[in-house]
């Protein structure tokens, strides 16, 4: 029986802090699998991620198939806007919920993890982040756009030149972005579908470098809307995931179990020999070119 077989390999999930979202649903279908996971988290959900692992909030969504808990062996603090401590500015590291926390930036993590692990087989960027993404482009500031492209897109690329060097050939790495970085979706703002553009357009580029550098494969999954916490942030994910429902050409719901099997799949061994990819979880609704809800049409 062909099945999906991660046992013993070290996966690292960077943008974990809470049991809802599309990286999670990735843990858990690689700790299915029999990786061994570890998780990178932002710096001030860390101690409320931690606390709610501590006190079992999250042990009903931790359940695996076979009755067991999916064990996160290690959590790191992690802010991917910055590349090294010497890059964190004054502000930050006096801010209270930086402060006392184990150096966060890509490079001291990526340095941690290979004292800890050695090395690591699976690399999973589920960071995105969007201070502007409730306004239009053209209203949205350089410095808004800026900072979505470092944290939505750049982050990625950073995170890899660190990491790339810890994982052995024949490894692994995923990414997600969204349908936006190809198609207009009004009220997706702030240079987020800017960053989800450069993000896809990375990920051929980054196949090809890390492909013959590490020989590490690179590819990047468009998932369909998930009215997660972070979601939510957009402040119309449920009418997105309604239109979704409607419109798509499998009009059921899309859940983060059918995101991360596939991430599960495109890591593992069964997937060698794919790399650059844009892999669509949405219930097809990539292919669609009209609202079948539409009054027009009605």
């Amino acid at each position: 029986m062909l099945k999906i077989d991660l046992k013993g390999k070290v996966a690292f999930i960077a943008g974990v802090a809470d049991d809802q979202g599309y990286g999670w649903a990735i843990a858990k279908a690689l700790a299915e699998a029999g990786a061994r996971i570890i998780v990178g988290t932002w710096p001030p959900a860390l101690k409320i991620f931690k606390t709610a692992l501590e006190m079992g909030k999250y042990d009903e969504s931790r359940k695996l198939s076979n009755g067991e808990l999916m064990e996160i062996e290690s959590i790191y603090p992690l802010d991917a806007v910055y590349d090294d401590m010497d890059s964190v500015p004054a502000e930050i590291l006096e801010n209270k919920r930086y402060k006392g926390i184990d150096p966060f930036a890509i490079a001291e993590v990526a340095e941690r993890i290979k004292k800890d692990y050695g090395e690591i087989d699976v690399l999973v960027h589920s960071l995105a982040n969007g201070p502007e993404v409730k306004n239009d482009l053209l209203e949205t500031s350089r410095q808004g756009y800026l900072a979505a492209m470092s944290a939505s897109a750049y982050s990625f690329v950073s995170i890899l030149r660190h990491f790339g060097p810890i994982m052995p050939a024949g490894s692994a790495t995923v990414s997600l972005t969204y349908l936006a970085s190809e198609r207009v979706i009004p009220g997706y703002g702030g240079g987020m579908s800017s960053a989800k553009a450069a993000l896809e357009s990375d990920t051929r580029t980054l196949a090809w470098e890390a492909g013959q550098k590490w020989k590490v494969r690179v590819n990047t999954i468009s998932a369909g809307a998930l009215a997660s916490r972070a979601a939510k942030a957009i402040g119309f994910i449920d009418k997105m995931k309604l239109y979704a429902d409607k419109n798509a050409p499998l009009n059921k719901d899309l859940h983060a179990m059918e995101v991360g099997n596939t991430a599960a799949f495109l890591l593992s061994d069964l997937a060698s020999a794919i790399s650059g990819t844009t892999i669509y979880v949405d219930n097809g609704l990539h292919a669609m070119g009209v609202a079948i809800d539409s009054p027009t049409l009605v």
